[in-house]
Order: structure tokens, then sequence, then C-alpha cells
């Protein structure tokens, strides 16, 4: 094999462990590559004491220009509260750009803004029925076969009983093999409305590389702080499209 396609594997499976936050959370500093695209066709769940509530569908990523990545998550929503009868409908479409203004190579980390907008859900009866703005900033690292990302930042929320919050976000994770990453996660949030409760969780997730264009991801998380209540267990599977 060619010197330079050699150096180009090496540097996608070192690059990898920062795709994006999916499977977990948190998300990375790291946007998608100059005019190349990440698409998610994912499904995931959360079940706590108020009942179970899902989305199924796609997670958008491309890079427009360098260090510049917008993104588009159109997901269809499902509810089933606990004593209540199910509904599914539009869930909330979020739109966001993630800008990365410092560089590992430079100062040892990558850095960057990610505002994210959630709208409102078209429906009435899924999803949450106000917009909302988030205002997080996520650094990370990679050396060797380990890779490290986190941060955190606040979402403007306030509508009716909703109230503005807060959230953090850790993960470490590891290549265990050419295709297949592991990582854990530690993830926090305060109340996001005035029947809410702040909520720690922790997790575990997996991405494995079938080929250069087509990959696997899933995480299951489980809560450590008012987990009756607000964060039982939750789960989330992809299947990721680069090219």
């Amino acid at each position: 094999m060619p010197a330079w396609r050699i150096t180009l594997l090496a540097f996608a499976l070192c690059s990898a462990t920062a795709w994006a936050g999916p499977p977990y959370f948190t998300d990375d500093p790291v946007p998608t590559d100059e005019r190349h695209f990440e698409i998610y066709a994912f499904a995931d769940g959360l079940h706590n004491g108020g009942g179970t509530s899902s989305d199924l569908g796609i997670d958008f990523n491309y890079g427009a220009a360098r260090d510049l990545q917008l993104t588009a998550v159109l997901p269809v929503a499902y509810e089933e509260p606990r004593g209540a009868g199910s509904s599914a409908g539009p869930g909330n479409i979020e739109l966001a750009a993630k800008y990365r203004f410092l560089h590992q190579r430079d100062c040892g980390w990558d850095v960057a803004v990610f505002p994210r907008v959630l709208l409102a859900s078209a429906s009435s009866s899924v999803g949450e029925q106000h917009t909302s703005l988030q205002l997080p900033i996520w650094v990370g690292k990679d050396w060797a076969q380990w890779s490290t990302f986190g941060g955190g930042g606040c979402v403007l929320n306030h509508s009716g009983t909703a109230r503005d919050y807060c959230f953090a976000g850790w993960v470490l994770a590891r290549q265990l093999m050419p295709a297949l990453q592991v990582g854990a996660e530690l993830y926090h949030q305060t109340a996001d409305s005035l029947a809410a409760r702040d909520k720690t969780i922790a997790g575990a997730g997996v991405r494995y590389d079938l080929n250069e264009r087509l990959h696997l991801l899933a995480d299951a998380s489980g809560g450590l702080q008012n987990a009756a209540s607000e964060h039982q267990y939750s789960w989330y599977a992809a299947v990721l499209f680069t090219y």
C-alpha cells in the first residue's frame, strides 16, 4: 500500500474517536471534515418515573468550511406517560453549528463552540412546545489509543413550567482494535422544569466500523442521582454513514 494511503488510514482511525458526540450525551470539539458528510440514522429511549419516551430520526452533519460543521436533527417522537395513553408525532427539530477555534496541534487541546436551537414541536402531544437555545463549549484531545472530550454549557429554556438549566459531561474512550472503540461517560444536568430535579448519569458506549463509510454505534446509561424520577435508564443506537 502506498505511504500516503497508510498515513490517511492512520489519521482516520485516530480521528474516528472524535467524530461527533453520538452515542454519548457529551459532545466533542472536532467538526465534520470540510465538504464531507456524517449522517446518523438513530433511535433512542429514556425511562423514568414519569414513563417512557423515545425518538427515531436522522442526525445530519456537513463540513461547510474548515473547522465549521452544520447540523440538522429531524426526529419523530414517541411518548408513553405513566398511567396515560401513548402518543407519537414530529419531535423537536434541532439546528446547530459547531466551530472549532483552537487546535490540539497548536495548544494541546481542540476547543469548539456548538450553539444549538431546538425548535418547538409541530405536534401538540409530544416534544417540547417551545423553542430553546443551547450554548455549550467542548474540549478534547487524542493520544495513542486514547481519546477524551467534554465540557458543558447552559440552555435558555424558560417557558411555562420549563426553566433554564445547565449541563456538563466528560467521556474517556479507547480504541481497542482498529475497528472497535469503547468509552465511558459521566454527565450531569440541573433541573429543567419546576417539577424536575438535578440528575447525574453514567454510561458506556461502543462504536464499530464495518468499513470506511459504514459504522455502528450504541450506548446505555443509568441514573446515579434522582434516578427514579429523572433517569432510570436510557439507550441509543445508530447506523452512521460517512463520506
